[in-house]
């Protein structure tokens, strides 16, 4: 198998990613067009998890704002809370699987699917973009990778 490219992203959100509860990546700017329909890794950083951050996401997930975080919340509330009890059972510098990326668009386009109110904002053109991410594939186990800002190529050897 050759490279594919891969993209680094924190935890939690690359393991809510691979279980099904975050369908979407959210960035600033729009996935580079050779990539659309194309299978990329997903990769956990190796910045520790924030506690904060998952007390954060469990609270608005418990509340009616649950939709701004563009979780499923029956899939994630399980994982987020073993998380929150052990943050460093995180698994940290691997990729946990791949993903089919879609068509990236407008993160104001998609808050209806989570029971949000739809932006009619005249700044809409400053949202970030959602990334969809499809065909979900688990690496049984993680494998050990460091890395990089952006995509980058996830070899053949790590892999196989």
């Amino acid at each position: 198998m050759s490279a594919i490219p891969a993209i680094t992203i924190w935890e939690p959100w690359a393991s809510l990613i691979i279980a099904g509860a975050k369908p979407y990546e959210f960035r600033g700017w729009a996935a580079p067009r050779a990539y659309h329909g194309t299978r990329i890794a997903i990769h956990a950083g190796a910045r520790p998890v924030r506690k904060a951050e998952v007390a954060d996401l469990i609270v608005r997930l418990r509340g009616p704002q649950a939709w701004t975080t563009c979780l499923r919340p029956e899939i994630a509330l399980p994982m987020l809370d073993r998380l929150h009890a052990n943050p460093k059972a995180a698994v940290l510098s691997h990729v946990l699987g791949t993903a089919v990326l879609g068509l990236p668009i407008r993160a104001h386009e998609i808050v209806g699917e989570f029971g949000g109110i739809l932006n009619d904002s005249d700044r809409a053109e400053h949202c970030n973009f959602a990334w969809p991410l499809t065909d979900i594939r688990p690496c049984i186990p993680p494998v050990p990778a460091r890395g990089a800002q952006g995509f980058w190529p996830w070899g053949a050897e790590e892999a196989a």
